[in-house]
């Protein structure tokens, strides 16, 4: 959720944006759940998030690291989680690793493209936005991921 998070919080587009980016990173979720050869530590999170512990627990999580954070310091934060997660994945899950931070960015990627940015009522503006770009750039740097 944070991959996403963090690049909606890069760029806010109102409330009509943030539920399409809302939507985009959901669908994402159901995608992986109905791909056959999604990897089966991918699929193993989404059924946990589908479990409604699994659920409270994540947004528990997600309010106590959000608590009280402008923008850019919820795009901080959540980069920072994305470190952690990639360093627990090397020790603990090194062969469903690339597989995984390949998933998170894809997340990051479709929420970024569900929603333009700078236009006016939907006309005009740009796909993905210089924030946005640059965030994702920064969730492939936090994933270990960049070329």
């Amino acid at each position: 959720m944070l991959a996403g998070m963090a690049v909606t919080a890069a760029e806010p587009s109102g409330l009509w944006g943030l539920m399409k980016e809302s939507l985009a990173s959901g669908s994402a979720l159901a995608q992986a759940k109905a791909d056959p050869n999604s990897n089966e530590l991918v699929k193993a999170v989404v059924a946990e998030l589908e479990a409604p512990e699994g659920r409270s627990s994540v947004q528990e999580g997600l309010r106590k690291l959000l608590a009280g954070a402008k923008p850019t310091d919820a795009v901080q934060r959540s980069l920072a989680n994305l470190r952690e997660v990639s360093a627990i994945l090397a020790a603990k899950a090194p062969g469903d690793a690339s597989a995984f931070k390949a998933w998170l960015s894809c997340i990051s990627q479709k929420v970024a493209e569900a929603s333009s940015e700078g236009g006016f009522l939907g006309i005009g503006g740009v796909q993905v936005s210089d924030a946005e770009k640059a965030t994702l750039g920064d969730i492939a740097k936090a994933l270990g991921t960049s070329a």
